[in-house]
């Protein structure tokens, strides 16, 4: 399907609209919430830790949404027109890393806001790696600048400039602008008649960085659900960012965690009426007749276009900051889509022979044959390391794709091809590590819950396995073939006795010596149990 730019025209009168979402990210209590406030020019119901408990605690809970507009820069296009810039003011605590993932999502630019005292910090780094892992562009902003002696302000910022720009030269956003602002000159209990610091410059620099996301109303319609809440005497409003396909007035939707369908009675988007919506817009859809506490976060989307999976296969790779082995059988916590739970993972990756074959995207080909592993190959990794002594990799070489078997402790409900992230949330949030494990795309879902007698049969990864004997008696003039009949076993799932195999042990061509052991490769489906 034939993408088109997030460009908003609802009639042949109206300005051209152009909205990008920008995320905004960073440890907590650096200022993020002050600086989406001193950035927008419009809050939504959810801006601006408006919730109570937000209040109470004085940290951001939830995600909250603001806009700026600002003229359309000529570079996005012929005027006139307006680029709306929707705020994601994503959390900072590490313990609401799942709300944060969640944001992510749904943005199109980052803007990565460090305290410009401290530099750098534990969820700045992991705000980070999200960033990379799910948007295209970042500005770095650093924040707090009044907190510097204005006499030394210029060179602290310069040097912690220069810090960000070493940080950031190994990921895909070097050389991105770095800006420097107070958001709130004075902290908190400012007065509000305080004029922020380079906060216009600021914007220039997002206007610079905006660009034409790709955006496509075909298809089915599917809409991330953030809050919901209800307006006596209207019904029920939904709000979120709409993650793909288009949405009118009067259309019927699905709630598919409730399985139940409701039709669309109308819609804003930051307070403006609208009919229409699409891929990338942010908007509240108003329905009839629905308890908004049965729905606190989710997705709605066209009646029956989701799944809801008990496994799934992904094509995966590993997020270098992560310090531990990537374990099969091991557990994470699977965000898939918008939604975290606990899985089970088994790694595979092609036959070595197909290591350097080019990657296959967003699909799996089931009448390949693959290679369980005990771990995922990564440099310095325990199977690795015995590939390479058993020369299965070319030298130690490593493959250029691999795959998990993803098996949820409860289902989920997922669009195909979503991202998925596994992450070890229950690590210690004090500690200095980073627990985001790996990031991939999910290829396959498994609908039936018995996948294991109905689907996992189709998956052929088979189990290198050694064997050693010693070769007893042998007369070489007679025998060039020399055989070990594997003894008989059961299908452990099936029950059934499986037929003696035999495996071939080694070609003789000279005399060898009596009780001379030989080594036995064999290549052996894996039988998994529930």
């Amino acid at each position: 399907m034939a993408g088109s730019a997030a460009v908003a025209a609802p009639g042949p009168s109206a300005p051209r609209r152009l909205n990008v979402n920008v995320g905004v990210l960073g440890h907590i209590d650096s200022g993020k919430t002050a600086l989406a406030r001193a950035l927008s020019t419009t809050g939504s119901t959810a801006a601006f830790d408006r919730a109570p408990q937000s209040r109470a605690r004085g940290i951001t809970l939830d995600l909250g949404f603001s806009c700026l507009r600002a003229p359309l820069p000529p570079h996005l296009g012929p005027g006139p027109g307006e680029l709306q810039l929707t705020l994601v003011d994503c959390p900072g605590h590490a313990s609401l890393i799942r709300t944060i993932i969640g944001g992510a999502q749904i943005i199109d630019l980052m803007m990565l806001v460090i305290d410009v005292t401290k530099g750098m910090q534990t969820q700045s780094a992991e705000c980070l790696v999200i960033g990379q892992i799910a948007c295209q562009k970042m500005v770095v902003v650093l924040n707090k600048i009044d907190l510097l002696p204005e006499g030394k302000r210029q060179a602290a910022i310069e040097k912690m400039t220069k810090k960000m720009q070493k940080t950031l030269e190994n990921t895909k956003f070097q050389g991105c602008p770095i800006a420097a602002v107070a958001a709130k000159p004075g902290g908190p209990e400012a007065p509000e008649t305080v004029n922020p610091l380079g906060v216009s410059e600021l914007i220039e620099v997002l206007k610079s960085q905006a660009y034409l996301p790709t955006r496509d109303p075909t298809g089915p319609f599917l809409m991330a659900i953030d809050h919901c809440f209800s307006i006596k005497g209207q019904g029920t409003v939904m709000t979120g960012t709409v993650l793909s396909g288009s949405v009118n007035l009067g259309d019927n939707v699905e709630i598919p965690a409730l399985k139940v369908t409701k039709k669309v009675k109308s819609m804003q988007m930051f307070h403006t009426p609208v009919t229409y919506a699409m891929q990338g817009d942010r908007v509240g859809v108003c329905v009839t007749q629905f308890d908004p506490k049965l729905l606190e976060r989710g997705l709605i989307c066209t009646p029956e276009s989701l799944q809801t999976i008990h496994a799934a296969v992904i094509s995966l790779k590993k997020i270098q900051y992560f310090r531990g082995a990537l374990q099969t059988k091991a557990k994470f916590h699977i965000t898939v889509g918008h939604e975290t739970v606990m899985g089970r993972v088994m790694f595979f990756s092609p036959a070595p022979a197909d290591f350097s074959k080019e990657p296959l995207e967003n699909a799996f080909d089931f009448e390949k044959e693959y290679l369980y592993q005990e771990e995922y190959l990564s440099k310095g990794s325990k199977s690795s390391e015995e590939n390479k002594e058993n020369d299965q990799t070319g030298e130690g070489q490593l493959p250029r794709q691999q795959w998990a078997l993803l098996e949820f402790e409860k289902p989920v409900t997922c669009p195909k091809l979503c991202l998925v992230i596994g992450s070890k949330l229950d690590t210690d949030i004090h500690a200095n590590t980073c627990r985001l494990a790996f990031h991939g795309v999910l290829l396959q879902g498994m609908e039936d819950k018995n996948y294991v007698e109905t689907f996992l049969p189709k998956l052929k990864v088979y189990k290198l396995k050694h064997k050693e004997g010693q070769v007893e008696r042998m007369d070489s003039s007679q025998i060039q073939r020399c055989f070990l009949l594997s003894p008989p076993r059961r299908n452990p799932r099936q029950g059934r006795e499986i037929q003696p195999k035999r495996m071939k042990a080694a070609r003789l061509t000279q005399p060898s010596l009596l009780l001379s052991t030989f080594s036995l490769k064999d290549m052996s489906l894996i039988h998994r149990r529930k």
